[in-house]
C-alpha cells in the first residue's frame, strides 16, 4: 500500500492513537522514518476527562482532538482510520480492515479495555465506560432513568431508578462517585421538583478494604471522608457476585435494587490477534523487555497498558496511567532511531509524577512524591494540570468555560437525551462490529 513516503526510509507502524502512541509519533518528526498511524477512530480522546462527558457537564468533542490535526505540520506521518485484525510477526504485516500493510517497525499501543473477570452476566448488563460512545451511554441511561423515575407512582417503584451502584474504587469510581453525589446534592430537585434527593442513592464498591487503593494512606482516607460527607455509601471490602440488570448481589447475600450499575472496577490489554499466548501475562498484557521490545522480537515494540515489562523492580508490570504510556512512547521511539543507526538501546525508566483525583467541588486529593495534599489546592491543582494537558486551545477555553460555569451555578451542563439507549441494543451492535471484524 502507497502512502507517498521517502521510500529510502523505514517504515514504523503505530497501532492506536493514545498517549503513548502520539508521543511516539512525535518523536519522529524530522528524523529519517516513515510513520504511519492506525486507529479505530478519527481522534485522540482524553480520558481522565471522560467521567465528566458521562456525567454531562462536558460535550464529547471538548475532550478529544483530530489526529490529523495534531500532526498536520509532521512531513513524515500519515495517518488511516482503520480496524487491526492482527499482526504477522513472520511476514511483518498488520493485517487491517483496508489491507496487509508491512512494515519495518511495530509498536503496538492499544491500550486497554473494560476487565469483567469473566462474568457475562455483568459484562452483559452493568455499564462500561473506557471510550466516548460508552459514556454517552451512561449519560442517557441515567437520564432516561431519572425521566423514568418522575412517572413512578411510589417510592418502591422509584427506587431501581434512583440507586447507582459504581463497581471499583479507583480514581474513575471515586470521580464518578463525587460527580453524583453532587448531581443529587445540587442538581436533581432543581432538573426534576417532583423527586427528593434523599431517594437518590450512589454506593461506591471496592473488594479492597479502602478507596483509592494505588495512592497514598493519607489520599485514601481523605477521599473517603470527601465522600461520606457528601452522602456517598461506601461498601468496602465487598465482592460483586451477580447483576441481572435489576438488582446486583454481593457475596454475603447482601443485594441492591438498581438499573444503574457502572463497572470500573478492572481493565484488560487489547491485544492484536497473531501474539503468541506465551508472550501474554496477567492483565492481558504483552510481556515486554526493558526497552520495551515484545518477548522474542527486536522489530515490535508494546507500550503502555497492553504492555507489561516484567523485571525484579516491575514484578506485575508499571501502572496503566497516561505518564507510563507518554515516556514508554519517547523511550521506544529513541530505540528505535538507535537501532537504523547502530547505537546501544536505552532501557526504560519511569518517573513517577504522581498521582490525583478529583471527589468534586474543592475537593480533591494529590500525591506528587512525598508531597501530600487534599482539599481544596489540591482541586486547583487538579483543574490546572488537566486543562494544560488538553490537546487544543479551543478545547481547553471550552472546558475552562464550563467549569467555571458549573461552579458558579452549581448546575452546569445541558443533560441532553440525543438518542435514546437501550442496553440490549447496544450489545448487539457491539457483536455485529465484532462479526463483522473476524
Amino acid at each position: 500500500m502507497d502512502f507517498a513516503y521517502n521510500t529510502k526510509f523505514p517504515l514504523v507502524v503505530i497501532i492506536g492513537g493514545g498517549f503513548g502512541g502520539i508521543e511516539a509519533a512525535k518523536k519522529f518528526k524530522n528524523k529519517p522514518v516513515n510513520v504511519l498511524m492506525l486507529d479505530k477512530n478519527n481522534y485522540h480522546g482524553f480520558w481522565p476527562l471522560l467521567y465528566q462527558v458521562a456525567m454531562g457537564s462536558l460535550e464529547c468533542e471538548s475532550i478529544a482532538f483530530s489526529l490529523r490535526k495534531k500532526f498536520d505540520n509532521q512531513k513524515n506521518f500519515r495517518f488511516r482510520v482503520a480496524e487491526v485484525k492482527g499482526v504477522n510477526p513472520v511476514g511483518k504485516y498488520v493485517e487491517t480492515s483496508i489491507g496487509d500493510i508491512a512494515y519495518d517497525y511495530l509498536v503496538i499501543a492499544t491500550g486497554s479495555t473494560t476487565n469483567f473477570f469473566g462474568n457475562k452476566d455483568i459484562e452483559r448488563y452493568a455499564m462500561p465506560m473506557k471510550t466516548i460512545p460508552e459514556a454517552l451511554n451512561i449519560r442517557y441511561l441515567i437520564l432516561q432513568n431519572l425521566e423514568a423515575a418522575v412517572l413512578k407512582a411510589s417510592k418502591e417503584e422509584r427506587e431501581p431508578y434512583l440507586n447507582f451502584v459504581l463497581v471499583g474504587a479507583g480514581p474513575t469510581g471515586v470521580e464518578l462517585a463525587g460527580s453524583l453525589a453532587e448531581i443529587r446534592n445540587h442538581i436533581l430537585t432543581k432538573d426534576y421538583p417532583e423527586l427528593k434527593k434523599e431517594e437518590m442513592k450512589v454506593y461506591l464498591v471496592d473488594f479492597l478494604p479502602k478507596v483509592l487503593g494505588p495512592m497514598s494512606e493519607e489520599a485514601s482516607k481523605a477521599a473517603e471522608k470527601f465522600l461520606r460527607g457528601m452522602g456517598v455509601e461506601l461498601l468496602l471490602g465487598t465482592k460483586v457476585e451477580s447483576y441481572d440488570g435489576e438488582t446486583i448481589v454481593f457475596e454475603g447475600g447482601k443485594s441492591i435494587r438498581t438499573m444503574n450499575v457502572i463497572w470500573s472496577a478492572g481493565v484488560m490489554g487489547q491485544i492484536p490477534a497473531g501474539i503468541d499466548k506465551e508472550k501474554i501475562v496477567r492483565g492481558n498484557r504483552i510481556k515486554t523487555n526493558v526497552y520495551c521490545q515484545v518477548d522474542g522480537f527486536t522489530d515490535i515494540f508494546a507500550i503502555g497498558d497492553v504492555a507489561a515489562s516484567i523485571t525484579e523492580k516491575t514484578p506485575n508490570g508499571h501502572p496503566g496511567v497516561a505518564q507510563v504510556a507518554m515516556q514508554q512512547g519517547v523511550n521506544v521511539a529513541e530505540n528505535i532511531l538507535n537501532i537504523i543507526e547502530n547505537k546501544p538501546l536505552e532501557a526504560f525508566s519511569y518517573f513517577d509524577k504522581g498521582s490525583m483525583a478529583t471527589i468534586g467541588r474543592n475537593k480533591a486529593v494529590a500525591d506528587i512524591g512525598k508531597i501530600k495534599f487534599q482539599g481544596f489546592f489540591a482541586w486547583l491543582t487538579w483543574m490546572f494540570i488537566h486543562l494544560i494537558s488538553l490537546m487544543g486551545g479551543r478545547n481547553r477555553w471550552i472546558v475552562f468555560i464550563n467549569w467555571v460555569a458549573s461552579y458558579v451555578s452549581y448546575n452546569g451542563g445541558n443533560r441532553l437525551i440525543i438518542r435514546k439507549f437501550v442496553k440490549e441494543t447496544a450489545d448487539a451492535q457491539k457483536n455485529a462490529v465484532t462479526k463483522a471484524d473476524q
